[in-house]
């Protein structure tokens, strides 16, 4: 009876939000919209072949928009990403076609590329100006004040940046039914207290922030480039970093980039073209090479640029040029269980989620939402992930293609700590799959037949083991870089995105890439002024 009359008083104080958003201007809602045009952009690569620039990011996603967009504030910046522009495409832009641009995949030009990996386990990667932003569910979440402090950022400088990100690309979601029944189940079960709408990321059921604005339009970190100074930055699409280039001068005991080598997103691996960064007289700081490519794209282009364990090479006649054996390692992906509580496939809207159930210290994240599984049907999974897993894997190259993706091998739930808390995290998960609120939205009975066997969930997850799609690692902190995200040996080349991390912060990593690019942008600027 304490349950119910908890979900009744949850009820009404929903109903005074919702009949509050009535009145309210829903221009209040989105974020203002970004001063300027976006800049230039070209799939032309021969328009800068053979050019120099003060920064040249290596991939236009979602850490990559904002760090570039910054950098143009006071230098050159050559963006340049693999695939395409997002603009213009329903399955990228239109939140009702949510979820459409992972179901039609090929090998080198759709906007998610699909890989494998050696658990067996399918996952995606974007390959699109605006990276995974642009295909992901859009949820807006910041990190953990624990996070913050475990990292050692700046947190005035933390704070400026998300607020920076959130006035330009960042809503506060209208729920829709669906959301609004997860909700009142992820209260059922006990995922308690209700924050309402917050971005902090916090013990408890709350509402989350949103890149789709409430007119269905997703923001992507590419609109942050509409901040940029556009006499100052020049964006090449469908071009593929192949290796970075370095300076041939000799001096063993340094090892200095000299620029980047690439080749057309659809042409041949043999038709190369070079990018260089300028080369000042007078100064002592020069630009960087900054790769966000990604948690597979960046320890990818540091293999095959001959940074990394000296074994490695031999196989693919790779020139080895320093041996940082951290590059590829520590790569996890948050094992993720999801059940299905519609019986059937049916057709209905895609619907990415909007609220977050946030549990056990914040280890367990649980979410809904309706996913497209082909062009006229859909299913509702309820699914969660474990926060801080153990278990580990290694990214190794497997072509010297740069199209190609390399292989990766997680190794979910290998750690019993892992095991044991995904055997808990079932437990918590069947019971917002299983709540009333649920059940009473699809007009069925409500289900108790909880499995209750600790040795049976184990086994559960063993065999339905997913990703959440947050895998990082690979250049890590401490490891591959330093604290400034500098590479370790090598004079003129950063990494700057979810490949840093130890864990993926948050409920899910984008609020803290956006935030990451923003904020290492600056503090790129505030170094280069007092030199």
């Amino acid at each position: 009876m304490e349950a119910i009359k908890f979900q009744n008083t949850v009820h009404h104080d929903r109903i005074l939000i919702v009949f509050i958003f009535l009145f309210v201007d829903l221009s209040l809602c989105s974020p203002s919209q970004t001063q300027g045009e976006l800049p230039y952009m070209t799939s032309d690569v021969k328009e800068v072949a053979g050019n120099s620039f003060d920064y040249i990011v290596v991939g236009g996603g979602t850490a990559g928009c904002p760090l570039a967009t910054t950098l143009s504030e006071k230098f050159s910046v050559l963006l340049i990403e693999r695939g395409g522009s997002p603009y213009g495409n329903p399955w990228v832009m239109e939140k009702r076609y949510y979820g459409f641009s992972l179901i039609q995949t090929d090998e080198f030009s759709s906007v998610a590329q699909d890989f494998k990996s050696g658990d067996g386990v399918r996952n995606c990667r974007g390959r699109v100006l605006g990276g995974s932003s642009a295909i992901n569910g859009g949820f807006y979440s910041r990190a953990s004040e624990d996070f913050i402090d475990q990292v050692g950022w700046d947190k005035e400088l933390v704070k400026d940046a998300y607020t920076w990100v959130e006035s330009k690309i960042v809503s506060i979601p209208e729920l829709t039914p669906w959301q609004t029944v997860v909700e009142f189940g992820l209260l059922e079960a006990g995922i308690l207290p209700y924050n309402g709408y917050s971005l902090e990321h916090i013990e408890g059921t709350k509402i989350g922030g949103s890149i789709f604005d409430v007119w269905g339009i997703r923001h992507t970190s590419a609109d942050l480039l509409k901040a940029a100074n556009p006499k100052n930055i020049v964006v090449v699409l469908n071009a593929t970093v192949k290796n970075i280039i370095f300076e041939g001068n000799g001096n063993a005991t340094e090892t200095t980039v000299k620029g980047i080598r690439f080749i057309k997103s659809d042409g041949t691996t043999d038709q190369t073209y070079e990018a260089y960064l300028n080369q000042p007289k007078n100064c002592t700081s020069n630009g960087d090479v900054i790769l966000s490519a990604g948690a597979l794209g960046s320890p990818q282009i540091l293999l095959s640029s001959g940074i990394g364990h000296r074994e490695h090479f031999k196989k693919f006649n790779i020139p080895h040029v320093l041996n940082l054996k951290g590059v590829g390692k520590k790569m996890k992906d948050n094992p993720s269980i999801a059940v299905l509580v519609d019986t059937n496939p049916q057709n209905r809207l895609p619907d990415p989620p909007q609220v977050s159930g946030i549990a056990k210290d914040l280890k367990f994240i649980i979410e809904g939402g309706i996913i497209p599984t082909g062009f006229n049907a859909t299913r509702m999974p309820i699914a969660a992930k474990i926060a801080f897993p153990v278990s580990e894997g290694e990214l190794k190259l497997n072509s010297t293609d740069p199209r190609q993706n390399p292989s990766v091998k997680f190794n979910y739930l290998a750690d019993e700590n892992d095991l044991d808390d995904c055997a808990n995290m079932v437990h918590l998960l069947e019971r917002v799959a299983k709540s009333e609120s649920i059940a009473f939205y699809l007009g069925v009975k409500p289900q108790n037949n909880l499995m209750t066997s600790t040795d049976g969930q184990r086994k559960f997850c063993k065999a339905n083991v997913r990703t959440y799609y947050h895998y990082h690692g690979g250049c890590t902190v401490g490891s591959v870089v330093d604290n400034d995200y500098k590479v370790y040996g090598v004079k003129g080349l950063r990494v700057v995105d979810g490949s840093t991390f130890l864990e993926s912060p948050g409920t899910n990593p984008m609020a803290t890439l956006l935030m990451l690019g923003r904020y290492q942008g600056v503090k790129i600027l505030r170094e280069r002024e007092h030199v």
